[in-house]
């Protein structure tokens, strides 16, 4: 029986008897490992996949594979791919760029034909699909880190694809509405075909919560890989089926471009704040914006300030905004940028644009810094009994992606080139054989050159936002690992790149319910603008994370409280 909201009206969550009460539950603590996906039975895979003997590594992909098929809201073998590695052996960092780059055979005059006239990209449809590089991703780490063989790894999958699984109640409620959009768009033109993904997802009508679902396509293409390896991916049925199914759309990409694909190793980037490194990927990747915010908001004592006061949300929000400006004008992949990534990220770089922010006013148009210098997603954390531990992020970009199915494959491709820019002279301006500016980063700490937290926050422009206050919550504000994502959060949105293009002068904040009223009372009168304050329309992201506690040695865990997932150990 289905109780009407209304009967709901008079009660609300229960009483806490241990932490804070802003938490919904405890951090899972344990001995051997861990696992934090947005999906419940994601994380039991990963847990199974430790438990047989897995590395971090092993059980990364099997719970990704088990994601792009459960989560394809946010993830895929349609999508790109980044993950940063703890590796206990070598005692180091290893970051991993699979993401791909556009058709070779789309040129910069038809993409400006087709752009708007303020230079941005149609954010779905063919024009929007870059080479997916998630597969490479998998095959990557798990070459240098994995210790079971694929196959086993998309064993999961592969039995959930081919027997079914119930529809989790976020993600039911998340592809339905993408679905009727794509719908709306394809009838508009924008979207040059949708019936594979009407006939994927809806031909036993709209999801819904505890609703059985079957992919047998995924589990072919997932049998394929297991069988091929890589290259049945990139230079095999995949990469045939994906460049007929374009040219019978008008599409660009091709084979070509799959079989020229390939990711990178890079070295993760690190600032130190109170005492503690945090590390994200360089670009093509916005994580640096989240390293320009904390040097931002280490010149104020945060911690006085208390934990949702107008004064902390005020600093955060002004590093926010000044830390932005610069990734709408700068960031690009590493090989377009004509800023240093050093640069950018250096403690003189933030006294200078600290001096930007006014305590007792909000800024309005902020313009991008000159340094010098030498120079719609999911994510997953897994740690193993050998002291490894990875954070790995993957998405399609918008919602479900592009809107476009290839023929009998099971997945959407992603629509990451919506990411480019047509606008002359800019680094992230549209060329064949590019990669796009990306949204996607995971998180990385350290204490002491030592393994401290592995987190992620997803959602598009919200996930710098995310990952600083996360670091706050921990660092300035004294929470626990599950604490710091149950806190109410804030996101601000302004005019940037082309995941936020049309944003209004200073930009407008959304805050959740459990920021007290009187601070979102002085922040108007500091001059912010406000768009919502709670009533739950807002996405601030998903989180997950595991923290390892060195003087215990145990792993502590935590899920995101507002949508599907859970954390796990053993």
């Amino acid at each position: 029986m289905i109780v009407p909201m209304s009967a709901h009206a008079e009660i609300g969550r229960g009483d806490r008897l241990s932490g804070l009460p802003l938490a919904t539950r405890s951090p899972v603590v344990a001995p051997h490992g861990a696992a934090a996906t947005s999906q419940p039975l994601a994380t039991q895979v990963a847990i199974r996949i430790l438990q047989q003997g897995g590395s971090a590594i092993d059980a990364a992909i099997a719970a990704n594979a088990t994601l792009g098929l459960m989560e394809p809201t946010g993830s895929g073998v349609g999508g790109d791919l980044y993950a940063i590695v703890w590796d206990p052996k070598t005692q180091r960092l290893y970051g991993y760029n699979s993401s791909g780059r556009s058709p070779k055979g789309l040129d910069l005059a038809t993409v400006k034909s087709k752009a708007d006239t303020n230079g941005f990209i149609p954010q779905w449809g063919a024009i929007s699909v870059t080479v997916p590089g998630t597969v490479d991703g998998w095959y990557a780490l798990h070459g240098k880190f994995g210790k079971l063989p694929m196959k086993q790894l998309l064993a999961p999958a592969i039995g959930y694809a081919k027997d079914g699984f119930p529809w989790s109640q976020f993600i039911a409620k998340a592809i339905t509405a993408n679905l009727r959009r794509l719908d709306e768009l394809s009838q508009k033109g924008v979207v040059e075909e949708f019936d594979n993904a009407r006939k994927l997802w809806l031909a036993n009508g709209e999801p819904r919560d505890g609703k059985m679902f079957r992919n047998p396509d995924l589990a072919r293409t997932y049998q394929l890989l297991a069988a091929g390896g890589r290259d049945a991916y990139y230079k095999g049925p995949v990469a045939k089926t994906v460049d007929a199914y374009m040219r019978r759309i008008g599409g660009w990409l091709r084979y070509e471009d799959f079989a020229a694909h390939k990711g990178e190793w890079v070295d993760p980037v690190s600032v130190k704040y109170r005492g503690v490194e945090v590390w994200e990927l360089p670009p093509n990747t916005q994580g640096i914006a989240t390293l320009q915010m904390l040097n931002l908001m280490e010149g104020y004592d945060l911690k006085s300030m208390g934990a949702g006061s107008a004064d902390a949300l005020h600093v955060m929000i002004e590093a926010k905004k000044i830390a932005y400006a610069d990734r709408a004008k700068l960031y690009a992949d590493a090989k377009s940028m004509t800023v240093p990534v050093e640069a950018l990220v250096s403690k003189l770089y933030a006294e200078q644009r600290r001096k930007l922010i006014q305590m007792d006013r909000a800024l309005d148009n902020v313009e991008a810094g000159a340094p010098t210098g030498h120079g719609g997603t999911i994510y997953l954390t897994v740690a193993d009994k050998d002291g490894m531990m990875v954070s790995l992020i993957q998405s399609n970009f918008r919602g479900l992606g592009s809107g476009l199915v290839p023929d009998g494959l099971g997945f959407m491709l992603q629509d990451r080139g919506a990411l480019f820019v047509a606008t002359d002279g800019h680094p992230n301006q549209y060329a064949p054989g590019k990669r796009p500016f990306h949204t996607i980063i995971p998180g990385f700490a350290t204490k002491d050159g030592q393994p401290w937290l592995s987190f992620g926050v997803m959602g598009g422009a919200m996930q710098p936002q995310g990952h600083v206050q996360i670091i706050a919550n921990l660092v300035d504000f004294g929470m626990d690992v599950q604490e710091a994502g149950d806190a109410a959060r804030w996101q601000h949105f302004g005019a940037g790149t082309a995941d936020d293009p049309y944003g209004k002068p200073g930009g407008e904040i959304v805050l959740e319910s459990g920021i007290a009223a009187a601070s979102v009372d002085e922040l108007k009168k500091r001059g912010h603008v406000v768009r919502s304050h709670g009533g739950g329309k807002e996405h601030y992201g998903s989180y997950e994370a595991i923290l390892w506690d060195a003087k215990e040695k145990v792993y502590r865990a935590a899920t995101e409280s507002r949508v599907d997932g859970m954390a796990a150990g053993y």
